[in-house]
């Protein structure tokens, strides 16, 4: 979002942009008297969007806005008692939202100290996910080392995140791995790591387990300079989650900075609809989320926030056909 936009233009102008896109989709729906023509999940994240949310609060927002699915907290859920659980669980079931896919709690980039205390934690937090019924988690990789090489960083990341695919798989859980294809941030930094769909099949490779995916973010897919072709090589069963989001205009796409992103479908520059009917013609049916990182959106509140985030997934969604 441009910053000569003031808050209240930005609120009014998305709120008539939902509004539109609303309209269409309810026209549309009555036309053809079916459901939408994907089965994908429209999640909320609430760190993504700039929304301060616990889970419960994540709850209610999501049932008030209409999305589909919310972002589980490992720590949250892996205190609830049985009964706090299943009262959860039947809430969630009445208002048929589901749970996204989790953050992966476990620092695998940094020293081995760190590595270890987390892997160690991570069979109580993946225990509590598993209660609850989520069977996906999800992270990203740092596309850039200052000191280790290529090969030095694809040997850590596979011996590392290998470890932690073991105790994800022993509780029925996916592993999704974010690349990140945005060119400024391996600028200026000695070694390139993975920062494409084809990095990521090799590191998927060397890791060996067949819980491993993908997560895919139109943002990341767009600067890595892929197209349809590739997502449509993929399986559905190798897409763990999705996340949704558009450029800024007038900015060549060397220069475009990863945390200054538009909400989905905002201003076409980014082929959203090419992205998702990608997804749908290989059947994804998981869930969707916005990242856009965006200074504008992350200074509105809650509410204004999570409307502004639904009326853009909604009107991303109406391009797939």
């Amino acid at each position: 979002m441009n910053d000569v936009y003031s808050r209240r233009t930005f609120l009014r102008q998305t709120a008539l942009v939902g509004a539109a896109a609303l309209g269409r989709l309810r026209q549309s729906a009555a036309a053809e008297g079916s459901a939408p023509r994907h089965r994908m999940k429209l999640a909320l994240t609430p760190g993504s969007i700039g929304v301060r949310a616990d889970q419960r609060e994540a709850f209610a927002l999501a049932q008030r806005y209409g999305f589909d699915a919310v972002e589980p907290n490992a720590g949250f859920l892996a205190g609830l008692s049985d009964g706090e659980l299943s009262e959860l669980r039947g809430e969630m079931q009445t208002q048929r939202i589901v749970f996204a896919a989790a953050g992966l709690p476990v620092d695998f980039r940094g020293d081995e100290t760190k590595f270890r205390a987390g892997l160690e934690a991570l069979p109580r937090l993946a225990a509590g996910l598993q209660r609850a019924g989520v069977d996906r988690v999800g992270t990203w990789l740092s596309p850039a080392h200052n000191e280790l090489t290529y090969q030095e960083n694809m040997r850590q990341h596979a011996q590392r995140l290998r470890a932690v695919a073991r105790v994800l798989q022993d509780h029925g859980q996916r592993l999704g791995l974010e690349y990140v294809g945005t060119p400024s941030l391996r600028r200026n930094r000695p070694h390139a790591f993975v920062h494409s769909l084809r990095g990521f099949q090799e590191l998927r490779g060397e890791i060996g387990a067949d819980n491993v995916g993908c997560v895919l973010d139109s943002w990341h897919w767009w600067t890595a300079g892929e197209t349809d072709r590739d997502l449509l090589a993929l399986q559905a069963a190798d897409v763990v989650s999705v996340d949704l989001n558009d450029a800024p205009a007038g900015i060549p796409l060397e220069e475009q900075q990863d945390g200054q992103r538009e909400l989905p479908a905002a201003t076409g520059v980014i082929p959203v609809g090419a992205f998702l009917n990608a997804l749908q013609r290989i059947g994804y049916a998981g869930p969707v989320r916005a990242e856009p990182f965006n200074k504008a959106l992350n200074e509105l509140d809650n509410d204004a926030a999570c409307a502004a985030v639904i009326a853009a997934l909604r009107q991303a969604m109406s391009l797939v056909g």
